[in-house]
């Protein structure tokens, strides 16, 4: 004997509707997650390179890079950020390294889960 299907569409639109809420909010989190570090390597690089100038320190590239941080991110994406000097590629660099958060759900999120340097060649003066 056969069924009628009366009523199935709603079902069907729940089953359907949630599925598709489901990968939309991830697709968006991806995005998020991907904007979170893109700005974060940006900011790191620019520190670098701030801290490489000839008449600036590396703790003021540390300190550009947390500026940056927070004004694109928030102050809870800045707190873990340092600066030294290293050998990048054979010559003498400023490294400025960030530790921050992985947003997992929204800007919450697996904490020192994001971790990028930026590289800028020492500016000498002789």
């Amino acid at each position: 004997m056969l069924r009628r299907d009366e009523g199935s569409a709603p079902a069907e639109f729940v089953l359907v509707g949630a599925l598709l809420t489901v990968l939309t909010l991830s697709v968006m989190q991806l995005g998020l997650a991907l904007h979170v570090r893109n700005t974060v390597t940006d900011a790191a690089a620019e520190g670098a390179r701030y801290g490489a100038l000839a008449d600036s320190t590396l703790a003021d590239g540390a300190a550009r890079t947390q500026q940056l941080i927070a004004a694109a991110l928030g102050p809870g994406y800045a707190t873990d950020v340092t600066a030294a000097t290293a050998t990048h590629l054979g010559h003498p660099a400023a490294v400025v390294t960030v530790r921050a958060p992985l947003p997992l759900l929204g800007l919450i999120g697996w904490d020192g889960g994001l971790e990028v340097s930026g590289h800028a060649a020492l500016e000498q003066v002789d």
